[in-house]
């Protein structure tokens, strides 16, 4: 059995960032409460680590008292978050990554421009909620481009884009929406990450039988890439670890690929590039 590696996977530099500022955080207040607002990244392995440390996630900041320190999380929250914390004398800790904050000051640049907002993304997740409340709430939320059917857009259209969405549907998404524009601006904030990851994915998945995608289940990014794998005809298979890896998806096959999502440490790839190695070389003996 051949196992292959895509070429880009795992870990990006905003997911590295942020774990090194809430690392340093820590470290920087010994004894006192530091928390993230909501898991720092989407991956509960990660999430459970950093509880071990101390930093645990809290749902909201009613669940904190003044001096406490509040972490925001990699995908942003709306500008009223900050001005609550402020409020109740937290001290705010912004691990929001570069690339979304660059959407959120896009958003904002459309709506001053009098352009009708349109974010092509999942409406629950917290970047697009992040995203929403930067832009004033005044933007319409699509999250399939068959969904753009069901909407009506005024003449002038801006759009920005979920960082972690995948590039095939974006342009599914905007031959639907041009021809109902007069005008439209368009700024494709696909974060170069999310592409390379999405691009490697499709690589390695017209050159293995099955890929074994290995992330969070709550990573918009990770399920993106099982889907990239799928639609090149490879049997992708979405695992969070080694422990939820079914046997028989590997037995018997020549070529095998892994890759993984943007939150998703390099030691959880290599358990589960190990796992696989331990099922081909038990079929062998």
């Amino acid at each position: 059995m051949k196992i292959r590696k895509a070429v880009h996977a795992g870990y990006c530099w905003g997911v590295e960032r942020a774990l090194d500022i809430v690392t340093d955080t820590a470290t920087a207040h010994p004894g006192e409460t530091v928390r993230t607002l909501g898991p720092i990244i989407h991956n509960s392995h990660v999430v459970q680590s950093l509880e071990e440390r101390g930093v645990k996630s809290v749902n909201g900041l009613e669940e904190l008292a003044t001096g406490d320190t509040v972490i925001i999380r990699t995908h942003g929250v709306p500008t009223g978050t900050y001005e609550q914390a402020k409020a109740q004398g937290l001290n705010v800790v912004d691990a929001t990554c570069p690339l979304v904050t660059l959407v959120q000051n896009k958003a904002k640049q459309l709506v001053q421009e009098g352009y009708h907002l349109v974010i092509f993304g999942n409406p629950k997740h917290p970047e697009v909620i992040g995203t929403l409340g930067h832009a004033g709430g005044k933007a319409t939320v699509i999250e399939k481009p068959e969904d753009v059917a069901k909407a009506s857009f005024p003449k002038r259209v801006g759009v920005v884009v979920q960082t972690t969405q995948e590039i095939e549907l974006l342009a599914s998404f905007l031959a639907e929406l041009a021809p109902r524009c007069k005008e439209l601006k368009i700024f494709n904030t696909i974060c170069n990450p999310t592409i390379e990851r999405q691009e490697a994915a499709r690589e390695l998945a017209r050159e293995v039988e099955v890929v074994i995608v290995v992330g969070g289940k709550n990573s918009s990014n990770t399920r993106h890439l099982a889907e990239v794998c799928r639609e090149e005809g490879a049997v992708a298979h979405h695992i969070e670890d080694a422990a939820e890896l079914d046997p028989t998806w590997v037995k018997g096959r020549s070529n095998v690929g892994v890759t993984a999502g943007a939150s998703t440490p390099g030691w959880l790839m290599d358990q589960v590039i190990e796992r696989i190695q331990s099922i081909g070389d038990e079929a062998l003996q």
